[in-house]
């Protein structure tokens, strides 16, 4: 298998922390792919029409996308090593945990590239706001399921560390921490698991 990735990138970092999780890290190729909301990178294009990242390519020539179709194909090659309750209430709360995550990864790179990519004269500081007021929900949210959260990683708690690695990284400013002391107590420790360190940006 082969990883489009790049190295900021909150989704594929996620992939990557659930490979390594899943022992399938050395069956995976990573290979940097530079994308752009504003220029399409013809490689990734070819094989992803929306030319993001993560995209998964596999022997037979198929290419899987986006990062939660991934890591669903990749707990499909590892049942024994179960990331998620098969069925029941809790399978729902840990997959609405996930789509958290990455709806607060979803608001954090629309924040990121109103700051970084749009011009300052054409920037809208209301918008800004409003993705923010987004992630702050998502973390008081994050904030009040933590103890549900388990001792062995799950698809969600690497989603949430990866959202979190993500704010960390790009919106210091935020201070998620003050508002959520029990997810930063959980954070502390799940960034120091190997998967985390070995997919650590920059």
């Amino acid at each position: 298998m082969k990883l489009l990735y790049s190295a900021a990138s909150p989704y594929a970092r996620k992939v990557r922390v659930l490979a390594h999780e899943l022992g399938l890290s050395d069956e995976i190729e990573v290979v940097t792919a530079a994308v752009s909301p504003i220029e399409t990178n013809a490689d990734v294009a070819a094989r992803n029409p929306l030319a993001k990242v993560p995209t998964l390519n596999l022997a037979d020539g198929t290419a899987l996308y986006d990062s939660r179709v991934i890591c669903d194909y990749l707990m499909s090659l590892k049942p024994a090593l179960p990331m998620q309750p098969a069925t029941g209430a809790e399978r729902w709360a840990v997959q609405c945990r996930h789509a958290l995550a990455d709806g607060i990864l979803d608001a954090a790179l629309l924040a990121r590239y109103e700051e970084a990519l749009r011009p300052a004269e054409l920037r809208w500081p209301a918008w800004q706001a409003g993705q923010e007021d987004k992630i702050l929900r998502g973390i008081a949210q994050l904030e009040s399921e933590t103890a549900a959260f388990g001792e062995a990683p799950r698809i969600d708690t690497v989603a949430v560390a990866c959202a979190l690695g993500y704010l960390d990284l790009r919106f210091g400013r935020l201070a998620w921490r003050e508002q959520a002391p029990k997810l930063a107590a959980f954070y502390e420790g799940f960034a120091a698991r190997p998967s985390m360190q070995r997919t650590k940006p920059g």
